[in-house]
């Protein structure tokens, strides 16, 4: 239970660097969970 607590709280703190995330410049929902969408996507790609 603890691994998989580990890995979402890991997730979320790279999500966090993030500004526009962290700070949630965009108040609608729609537009904010699109920037998620992106950071998400940014995350999971190889660089």
């Amino acid at each position: 239970m603890y691994r998989y607590r580990h890995l979402v709280e890991n997730a979320f703190g790279r999500l966090k660097q993030y500004r526009a995330i962290a700070c949630r410049f965009d108040k609608l929902k729609a537009h904010y969970e699109a920037v998620v969408a992106m950071a998400c996507a940014l995350l999971w790609l190889p660089m």
